[in-house]
């Protein structure tokens, strides 16, 4: 079965800094879109960036200039470098893989939803 696991999240301050990780076992998704989503309580699951691929990436307005989604060179792993962050990034992120040709921003197009991970930002 594959598997996708999220990694890196924890507690900072306004400004700071966090890497989160995908990891996937099973098959490959080295030629996978794989999405970053998020939810924060009484939210809906909302996209944050997609690694297309087919190269290049697409972000939310909301993190456009500050989040930054990559893989390592070997394309086991995705990362979500987040920058500038801000109380309104706390959420569980989470990260899937592509399975279908709809909106890239929907969570319906992705699958092997990994248990996320939590990013709590506060003073």
């Amino acid at each position: 079965q594959e598997q996708l696991v999220e990694s890196g999240g924890g507690l900072v301050q306004p400004g700071d800094s966090l890497r989160l990780s995908c990891a996937a076992s099973g098959r490959t998704y080295r030629l996978r879109n794989i999405a970053w989503f998020r939810q924060a309580p009484g939210k809906d699951r909302e996209f944050v960036a997609i690694s297309w691929a087919s190269g290049g990436a697409n972000y939310a307005d909301s993190v456009k200039n500050r989040f930054t989604i990559s893989r390592d060179s070997a394309k086991t792993t995705v990362y979500l470098q987040m920058n500038s962050l801000i109380v309104d990034d706390a959420a569980v992120y989470y990260c899937g893989v592509g399975v279908n040709s709809g909106s890239y921003y929907s969570p319906t197009s992705f699958g092997s939803w990994g248990p996320g991970t939590q990013v709590t930002v506060s003073e």
